[in-house]
């Protein structure tokens, strides 16, 4: 099963990534790419192309709705962490819902976390 986050990429284009600047202080332990960011206020960094009328995070690679991830995964800031997608640990996510609405996508639902039958799978008796 593919994660349903690698084929919308909805929210990355959708929100201000907006977070504390020491998430990109190597110094300090952060670990987002500071020249994919730039300043927001004297204590946040937003990822650039967030902080527009149109959202379109820098690090969003891919087809969005079809096969979008994000570039720097490992690296993302906290709030990219904190948003989770609809029904993945059982309850639906007002952020993951009003961007798929905004792009024309469906919502999750929790049947997009369940695993579909091959019958050709491992578990297919052999004859």
């Amino acid at each position: 099963m593919q994660h349903p986050c690698l084929r919308c990429g909805v929210c990355c284009k959708f929100f201000r990534v907006s977070f504390h600047w020491s998430e990109a202080e190597a110094s300090l332990g952060g670990c987002v790419p500071p020249e994919l960011t730039e300043k927001f206020d004297p204590h946040r960094l937003v990822m650039r192309g967030t902080n527009a009328a149109q959202p379109y995070c820098v690090a969003l690679q891919g087809t969005v709705g079809e096969a979008a991830h994000c570039g720097i995964y490992p690296r993302r800031p906290s709030v990219c962490r904190e948003v989770p997608p609809s029904w993945e640990f059982g309850a639906s996510s007002p952020q993951c819902d009003k961007a798929r609405l905004a792009h024309g996508l469906p919502l999750l639902t929790p049947a997009d976390w369940v695993e579909p039958f091959d019958p050709a799978g491992p578990l297919t008796q052999i004859a």
